[in-house]
């Protein structure tokens, strides 16, 4: 009988949304082009997994096929379906899922990822009840099976994920599609604006958005979400960075004691950087060394397979290299040799180091633009250096600009005068880390907000009374 119920309903929304004809037109551009867009790009995303490892693992989800026993958990019950595109959208998502598995008493949970390494952290850090898959590729007989198979309450999604035969899938079932944490880029913003008629339809058809402040609140308006749906949830980043650092999976002292970096050195860590970023620091590594004895450098490269580039980056500059991957508790890593930097080719384990380094440098902001996430360096309390790139996170960088909870630099220049003035004066560096701590205390608060938004909508509320 619930089944039967199901498909009424299913059959309710075919018709409530039945598409005009200028949406099934902008079906069809869409399917042609994602399809081509499919064969041409294929074989770049192929090598890309399989640099990155782990590409087999399950495969066939990706295409909408899954195993037996998959198929069986989801035979039962009814089920929400919370995506996270990769690690960092599954670092905020964890509080968050593991608060709505507590509130919506017997109702499943399925959680999803596009990337390897994001679907790692998930298995990782979730019980073995809260099942994984991966998110499938946006064509639409692979979405269409996916559905299919996990026929989902709702849908609730990390950040800004928009496939539209994913939306278009979700709308002709009457599934309620929510966003969490949501940020619209200035990037992203122009091209939903410049492809309104395709994704315009697509922002109306969400039940609710909470957004991370009010400049993605109102950009999110205008792109097309009912203005009564959005609400300013805050930012989930400061919530996850605060537990990240409470929770070390790592243990940090012993690897830098086993890679040639003792108690009292001064350490300059790179965090996520991209290309270009490695050779500067390198630079700016060697020519400050004779000043500053005690320097290290640590690198942790945003895409851990191009640790090894990175790591010849170094080396060009007649720099000596030591790799995480490399590291077993007992090893001697450095092999006596004092002066290696540390290159950290993993995943997942970025947060555990911002509490044993000294000064940070945010990645991504200096050679390539948008910036990372300073959140997690906030958290630990540790001075920051940022280059003028920070788009993708304008409105934190201005609040610890504001607060004096944060160094930007204009170039690699200044890079390394803020680099040179802050290794000289801890007083300094300490009184930046303590406005960082205060400025994430101050913004805690939006995994409860973002929950509330959730269980009170009508979709998740019969879920979380039902007995």
């Amino acid at each position: 009988m619930p089944e039967k119920k199901r498909d009424d309903r299913k059959a309710d929304g075919d018709r409530k949304n039945d598409p005009t004809v200028s949406q099934t037109l902008a079906e069809w551009f869409y399917r042609i082009l994602l399809n081509l867009g499919l064969v041409i790009s294929a074989p770049y995303y192929f090598r890309r997994m399989q640099r990155r490892g782990g590409w087999k693992d399950r495969v066939g989800q990706r295409f909408g096929k899954y195993d037996a026993d998959f198929i069986k958990h989801c035979s039962k019950g009814k089920r929400i379906w919370i995506h996270a595109v990769s690690v960092g959208e599954v670092h905020l998502s964890l509080e968050l899922v593991k608060r709505l598995k507590a509130r919506l008493g017997d109702c499943k949970i399925i959680v999803s990822a596009t990337t390897t390494t994001g679907m790692a952290e998930w298995r990782k850090k979730l019980p073995p009840d809260i099942k994984t898959c991966f998110y499938p590729i946006d064509r639409r007989p692979w979405v269409r099976s996916a559905m299919d198979v996990i026929r989902p309450e709702a849908i609730i999604l990390a950040e800004a994920e928009i496939w539209p035969n994913f939306f278009w899938e979700a709308r002709q079932r009457n599934i309620p599609t929510f966003l969490i944490n949501a940020r619209i880029s200035e990037k992203s913003f122009g091209r939903y604006q410049q492809l309104a008629f395709l994704f315009r339809p697509l922002f109306q058809s969400l039940a609710q958005v909470g957004t991370q402040n009010k400049s993605d609140a109102d950009r999110l308006a205008s792109l097309g979400c009912r203005q009564d749906r959005v609400q300013v949830t805050g930012n989930m980043k400061f919530d996850a960075a605060l537990s990240g650092t409470r929770k070390p999976t790592l243990d940090v002292h012993q690897l830098f004691h086993e890679s040639g970096i003792t108690d009292n050195a001064l350490i300059l860590m790179g965090s996520s950087t991209h290309p270009g970023e490695e050779a500067i620091l390198g630079k700016i590594y060697s020519e400050l060394k004779p000043v500053h004895p005690r320097l290290k450098l640590v690198l942790v490269p945003r895409h851990f397979e191009k640790a090894r580039a990175a790591g010849d980056t170094l080396k060009a500059a007649s720099l000596k290299v030591c790799y995480r991957s490399e590291w077993k508790p007992g090893t001697d890593l450095s092999k006596n040799d004092d002066d290696a930097c540390l290159i950290v080719d993993s995943t997942g384990e970025l947060s555990c180091f911002y509490a044993h380094v000294d000064l940070v440098f945010i990645g991504k902001s200096l050679t390539a633009k948008g910036g990372q996430s300073p959140i997690e360096a906030a958290a630990a309390g540790t001075a920051m250096i940022m280059g003028p790139n920070m788009q993708n996170f304008r409105a934190i960088t201005r609040t610890l600009l504001s607060n004096k909870a944060a160094f930007q630099v204009p170039d690699a220049n200044g890079l390394k005068d803020a680099v040179s003035k802050l290794l000289k004066d801890s007083d300094a560096r300490s009184s930046i880390g303590s406005q960082a701590k205060q400025v994430v205390q101050q913004n805690l608060g939006a995994v409860d907000r973002s929950l509330e938004m959730l269980v009170s909508h009508p979709s998740l509320s019969r879920l979380s009374e039902a007995p």
